[in-house]
Order: C-alpha cells, then sequence, then structure tokens
C-alpha cells in the first residue's frame, strides 16, 4: 500500500520524558523563615509569651533572651490586659512564640501532676528591685512541701521587723509558682494573702502535700 504511515511513536518527546526522569531531582526551595525567626534574627524580639492551661487557670509566660521573666495568671479571660502589662513592664517589641516557652510549659505541667519539686529555668529578674530580691531569694529556700511565715522571710531577707513589707514584695511577684510565695502563710496560721487568690494557694499546696488534681 502506496502512502505515508503516521508515526503513532513520536520518538523526541519520549527522549524529553526520559531525559525528565533521568535528570537528578531537585531539592525543594526552603521554607521561608517564620515571624517569630525572622523577628529574633533581626533583633528586633524582646519578648516571646505563651499560654498554659492548668489546674489554677489560663497562666501567661513570659521570657527575654536571659530567661523567664514573668507568670501571670489570666483573670476571667483579660489575657490581652496581661499582655498590655507586660509589653509595658517589659517591652512591647512581643509576639506569641509558644516553641520559645517548651521547657518552662513542660516543666511546670510535670510540677502540677506532682512530678516535679525543684524548677531548673533560666530567669530574667529584671523587674524585681533590691528588697524584692532578698525577699524571694528567702523564699526559694523554703523547701517544697513545706511553709514558712512572712516574719521568717522578712528576717532571712534582713529585715526582721519588715513583715508587712515582705508581705507586699510576694505580692508583687512577677513569677509566682516558680519562686513559690504560695509557701509564705501568716505568723497565726492562716494563709495570709497571695497574688493569685487564696483558692489558688490551696491548689498549690495541695500539690506540693500529694494532691494534685484530678486530670480533666
Amino acid at each position: 500500500m502506496n502512502g505515508v504511515q503516521a508515526n503513532h511513536h513520536p520518538e523526541g518527546g519520549e527522549a524529553d520524558m526520559e531525559r525528565m526522569l533521568r535528570a537528578p531531582l531537585q531539592a525543594p526551595a526552603p521554607e521561608p523563615p517564620s515571624i517569630v525567626e525572622a523577628a529574633a534574627a533581626a533583633e528586633l524580639l524582646d519578648v516571646a509569651y505563651a499560654r498554659l492551661d492548668s489546674p489554677v487557670g489560663t497562666l501567661v509566660l513570659a521570657s527575654t533572651p536571659q530567661g523567664l521573666a514573668r507568670l501571670a495568671y489570666v483573670e476571667d479571660g483579660h489575657e490581652e490586659l496581661v499582655l498590655q502589662d507586660i509589653a509595658a513592664r517589659l517591652s512591647p517589641r512581643m509576639l506569641s512564640a509558644p516553641r520559645r516557652l517548651d521547657e518552662p510549659r513542660r516543666e511546670l505541667d510535670e510540677y502540677f501532676a506532682g512530678r516535679r519539686r525543684r524548677f531548673e529555668l533560666t530567669l530574667d529578674l529584671r523587674l524585681l528591685s533590691e528588697f524584692t530580691r532578698r525577699v524571694l531569694t528567702a523564699t526559694a529556700a523554703i523547701p517544697y512541701g513545706e511553709v514558712s511565715t512572712y516574719r521568717q522571710v522578712a528576717a532571712a531577707a534582713g529585715s526582721p521587723r519588715g513583715s508587712r513589707a515582705a508581705g507586699n514584695a510576694l505580692g508583687s511577684n512577677p513569677l509566682p509558682i516558680v519562686l513559690p510565695c504560695h509557701r509564705v502563710l501568716h505568723s497565726s496560721g492562716g494563709l495570709g494573702g497571695y497574688t493569685g487568690g487564696l483558692e489558688r494557694k490551696r491548689t498549690l499546696l495541695a500539690i506540693e502535700h500529694g494532691q494534685p488534681p484530678a486530670a480533666a
């Protein structure tokens, strides 16, 4: 039969495809840095913060390059007020960055579960006055599961007549739980005060006496 037979096997196309299949795979383009990473690299991130749901309610944690600087109780969902206070006292250059607070959140979870007696965190204590630093240093020396009094803490801080001032210093503690002001009671044996309220103080003392809250 005369005539030209149609070519149903375009060799050129097959060769091109074969070359493509044999070609080494190109490495995927790197992902762009996150906002947090970019801000940190540009030295524009002073404070990283994260939230933590706990047996004593929602907590907000804030850290700087120097360490954990703030642990705050959130009252009635007013998280924005807490963040405004942190920005005013530390720096407005802050971002939500939970991964940067993985370690303090993990240690707090272990504490609430009754599995941790001592925190091993690096702290940024810039928010403490000299007197408050002395008071909280004395407070940090109170062993897990034990308590002291305002009078004893004041004496340990070098002000044996400064019970009221010691109480005020404890009330301004920027790192409750980690610096355990809940272990300080009134000399009469009463609970005294607490920056997070007495119900939270009771809960923390119960945890340290082997009564961790039941899992939700």
